[in-house]
């Protein structure tokens, strides 16, 4: 079998599996999160987790996918290796500056939007 085929299954495993993992968790404590920036508002700030729990999902898992074409050719075991931690790296790195991002666009504009 192909080394990339092997690399695809197990990059899109794992960074599936973190992503899923990480929307979980930032879903659950960022109700709280929001809910404390819009008091009183507690069906506004349902909507608008479960809107960046979505959004997250499309952008992380279709930049997943869209990476598996710039992919070289994996000839070696070590080359397999190499080819998922940097990918998956890349992931957890997008994965962070989408969250604090999120953060900082949240507190700094939540206000605004309310009124």
């Amino acid at each position: 079998m192909n080394h990339n085929i092997i690399g695809y299954l197990i990059y899109l495993t794992i960074t599936i599996l973190i992503i899923v993992r990480v929307g979980k968790i930032c879903y659950k404590n960022g109700n709280v999160y929001v809910s404390e920036l819009i008091p009183n508002h507690t069906d506004l700030c349902h909507k608008i987790n479960q809107a960046l729990l979505l959004g997250y999902y499309l952008l992380n898992i279709g930049y997943c996918s869209m990476t598996l074409i710039s992919w070289e050719k994996i000839l070696s075991a070590n080359q397999l290796i190499e080819a998922i931690a940097i990918k998956t790296a890349t992931i957890v790195f997008i994965i962070s500056a989408l969250h604090y991002t999120n953060i900082i666009i949240i507190t700094k504009y939540i206000h605004k939007l309310i009124e």
